[in-house]
Protein backbone atom coordinates (compact mmCIF):
# COMPACT_ATOMS: atom_id res chain seq x y z
CA UNK A 1 0.00 0.00 0.00
CA UNK A 2 2.94 2.37 1.00
CA UNK A 3 5.56 3.27 -1.94
CA UNK A 4 8.68 1.90 -1.03
CA UNK A 5 11.85 4.40 -0.84
CA UNK A 6 13.76 4.66 -3.97
CA UNK A 7 17.18 5.27 -2.77
CA UNK A 8 18.13 2.52 0.13
CA UNK A 9 21.22 3.69 0.67
CA UNK A 10 19.68 7.10 2.05
CA UNK A 11 17.15 5.16 4.47
CA UNK A 12 16.85 5.98 7.80
CA UNK A 13 17.05 2.75 10.34
CA UNK A 14 13.01 2.35 12.43
CA UNK A 15 15.04 3.56 15.79
CA UNK A 16 16.45 6.73 14.18
CA UNK A 17 12.90 7.62 12.55
CA UNK A 18 11.42 7.15 16.26
CA UNK A 19 14.42 9.45 17.25
CA UNK A 20 14.37 12.52 15.06
CA UNK A 21 10.07 12.08 16.26
CA UNK A 22 11.13 12.24 19.63
CA UNK A 23 13.66 14.70 19.93
CA UNK A 24 12.63 17.63 16.73
CA UNK A 25 9.95 19.99 18.25
CA UNK A 26 8.10 20.97 15.22
CA UNK A 27 7.18 19.13 11.59
CA UNK A 28 4.63 19.91 8.87
CA UNK A 29 0.95 18.13 8.97
CA UNK A 30 -0.50 17.80 5.91
CA UNK A 31 -4.57 16.80 5.83
CA UNK A 32 -6.78 16.97 2.61
CA UNK A 33 -8.38 20.07 2.89
CA UNK A 34 -11.04 22.39 1.55
CA UNK A 35 -12.44 21.71 -1.82
CA UNK A 36 -9.69 18.65 -1.77
CA UNK A 37 -6.52 20.89 -1.73
CA UNK A 38 -3.69 19.95 0.43
CA UNK A 39 -3.33 21.87 3.64
CA UNK A 40 0.17 21.61 5.34
CA UNK A 41 0.59 23.44 8.67
CA UNK A 42 3.35 23.89 10.89
CA UNK A 43 2.86 22.10 13.79
CA UNK A 44 4.51 20.79 17.32
CA UNK A 45 4.15 17.26 18.75
CA UNK A 46 4.81 14.86 21.00
CA UNK A 47 5.67 11.37 20.13
CA UNK A 48 4.44 8.83 22.69
CA UNK A 49 6.88 6.16 23.66
CA UNK A 50 3.64 4.48 25.46
CA UNK A 51 1.18 3.83 22.78
CA UNK A 52 3.85 4.92 19.55
CA UNK A 53 1.41 8.00 18.28
CA UNK A 54 2.23 11.27 17.69
CA UNK A 55 0.08 13.58 19.10
CA UNK A 56 -0.44 17.59 18.56
CA UNK A 57 -2.68 20.22 20.23
CA UNK A 58 -5.32 22.13 19.07
CA UNK A 59 -8.76 24.58 19.19
CA UNK A 60 -11.66 23.41 18.91
CA UNK A 61 -12.82 24.76 15.48
CA UNK A 62 -10.78 25.59 12.28
CA UNK A 63 -9.86 24.55 8.72
CA UNK A 64 -7.42 21.30 10.15
CA UNK A 65 -10.67 20.31 12.15
CA UNK A 66 -12.58 20.60 9.79
CA UNK A 67 -10.15 18.92 7.28
CA UNK A 68 -9.68 16.08 10.23
CA UNK A 69 -13.56 15.04 10.74
CA UNK A 70 -14.58 14.65 6.85
CA UNK A 71 -10.89 12.57 6.04
CA UNK A 72 -8.55 11.05 9.10
CA UNK A 73 -5.91 10.01 6.56
CA UNK A 74 -2.65 12.29 7.41
CA UNK A 75 1.09 12.54 6.43
CA UNK A 76 2.97 14.68 9.18
CA UNK A 77 6.74 15.74 7.97
CA UNK A 78 9.48 16.18 10.63
CA UNK A 79 13.39 17.21 9.41
CA UNK A 80 16.27 17.99 11.39
CA UNK A 81 18.19 21.61 10.91
CA UNK A 82 20.69 19.72 9.39
CA UNK A 83 24.41 19.87 9.87
CA UNK A 84 27.81 20.53 7.68
CA UNK A 85 30.14 18.80 7.43
CA UNK A 86 33.92 20.42 8.48
CA UNK A 87 34.74 22.15 4.96
CA UNK A 88 31.58 21.52 3.12
CA UNK A 89 29.14 23.70 2.15
CA UNK A 90 26.15 21.18 2.02
CA UNK A 91 23.60 21.01 4.48
CA UNK A 92 22.87 17.11 5.20
CA UNK A 93 19.09 16.79 6.57
CA UNK A 94 17.26 13.71 7.74
CA UNK A 95 13.67 13.85 7.29
CA UNK A 96 10.99 11.60 8.57
CA UNK A 97 7.21 11.21 6.94
CA UNK A 98 4.40 9.67 9.06
CA UNK A 99 1.67 8.70 7.22
CA UNK A 100 -1.62 7.42 9.70
CA UNK A 101 -5.17 8.12 10.67
CA UNK A 102 -5.72 10.83 12.99
CA UNK A 103 -8.62 11.13 15.55
CA UNK A 104 -9.75 13.92 17.88
CA UNK A 105 -9.45 13.31 21.62
CA UNK A 106 -11.54 15.29 23.98
CA UNK A 107 -10.86 14.23 27.41
CA UNK A 108 -9.23 16.77 29.87
CA UNK A 109 -6.73 14.26 31.88
CA UNK A 110 -5.37 13.16 28.24
CA UNK A 111 -4.74 17.14 27.18
CA UNK A 112 -3.32 17.89 29.91
CA UNK A 113 -0.90 14.82 30.70
CA UNK A 114 0.42 15.24 27.02
CA UNK A 115 0.37 18.93 26.42
CA UNK A 116 2.40 19.09 29.70
CA UNK A 117 4.84 16.50 27.81
CA UNK A 118 4.81 18.64 24.75
CA UNK A 119 5.50 21.48 26.89
CA UNK A 120 8.56 19.71 28.83
CA UNK A 121 10.22 19.67 25.04
CA UNK A 122 10.80 23.74 24.74
CA UNK A 123 10.90 24.43 28.34
CA UNK A 124 11.60 23.19 31.98
CA UNK A 125 9.51 25.35 33.49
CA UNK A 126 7.00 23.76 35.21
CA UNK A 127 5.24 26.40 36.43
CA UNK A 128 4.39 28.31 32.92
CA UNK A 129 3.60 24.80 31.84
CA UNK A 130 1.00 24.65 34.19
CA UNK A 131 -0.35 28.45 33.73
CA UNK A 132 -0.40 28.03 30.04
CA UNK A 133 -2.72 24.70 30.43
CA UNK A 134 -4.91 26.41 32.90
CA UNK A 135 -5.39 29.07 30.89
CA UNK A 136 -5.84 27.74 27.19
CA UNK A 137 -6.99 23.90 28.37
CA UNK A 138 -10.28 24.05 28.36
CA UNK A 139 -10.30 25.32 24.72
CA UNK A 140 -8.18 22.97 23.67
CA UNK A 141 -8.34 19.42 22.06
CA UNK A 142 -5.56 16.62 21.24
CA UNK A 143 -5.03 15.17 18.29
CA UNK A 144 -3.63 11.95 18.17
CA UNK A 145 -1.99 10.03 15.14
CA UNK A 146 -1.78 6.87 15.00
CA UNK A 147 1.31 5.59 12.58
CA UNK A 148 0.49 3.17 9.96
CA UNK A 149 3.57 3.89 7.65
CA UNK A 150 6.72 5.91 8.17
CA UNK A 151 9.49 6.16 6.34
CA UNK A 152 13.08 8.60 7.08
CA UNK A 153 15.62 9.71 4.34
CA UNK A 154 19.23 11.15 5.02
CA UNK A 155 19.29 13.73 1.87
CA UNK A 156 22.46 15.95 1.36
CA UNK A 157 21.70 19.09 -0.23
CA UNK A 158 23.70 19.56 -3.21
Amino acid sequence: MFRELIRKKQELPFDECIDILRTEKRGVLSVLGDDDYPYGIPMNHFYNDEDGAVYFHCAKVGHKLDSIKRHDKVSFCVYTQGTHKPGEWALHVESVVVFGRICIIDDMEKIVNITTALGHKFTADDEYIKEEIEKAGKRTLLLKLQIEHLCGKAVTEA
